[in-house]
């Protein structure tokens, strides 16, 4: 199966397993890593696509997750990881892979953050290089085996 229709499942699964986990997903960990996330995926590759945020914005309405979060918090934490990735990319990107480092601590929510990312870089119907390097790299950060995501 072609990498992209292997992502595209993924994704699928991903939401439906975030769905499935959403009353354990409620911690400020999880939801600042995974605005990182969405961030990191979405300034992947260098720039910021309109397109990119209106995406996650309609993650951040109608994500059976993320909806246990204030929708205008959320918004917030995305749009300052994106004002801090495109001050300075390469220091805040650590930063925030820091941050996204931090839903390690649960297994869940470090899944679930994987997920997310996912769900962003596949929004579009096509998952990038550069896209896929951030979500690799995030499951190497959080130790978690990139076959369990079709990666």
């Amino acid at each position: 199966m072609p990498l992209w229709n292997r992502l595209a499942e993924s994704a699928r699964t991903a939401r439906g397993r975030l769905a499935a986990k959403r009353n354990t997903l409620t911690g400020g960990a999880f939801r600042d890593a995974s605005m990182a996330m969405c961030a990191l995926v979405a300034a992947a590759d260098g720039t910021i696509d309109p397109a990119e945020r209106r995406r996650v914005a309609q993650l951040i309405e109608h994500d059976e997750v993320l909806r246990s979060f204030p929708a205008g918090e959320l918004r917030g934490r995305f749009e300052g990881w994106l004002d801090r990735l495109t001050t300075d990319f390469d220091l805040n990107r650590a930063e925030a892979l820091r941050e996204v480092a931090k839903a390690a601590r649960r297994p869940s929510e470090a899944r679930a953050v994987v997920r997310i990312g996912i769900a962003v870089g596949g929004a579009d119907g096509y998952f990038d290089a550069a896209e896929l390097v951030v979500v690799r790299e995030v499951c190497h950060l959080l130790d978690l085996p990139l076959h369990e995501f079709g990666l």
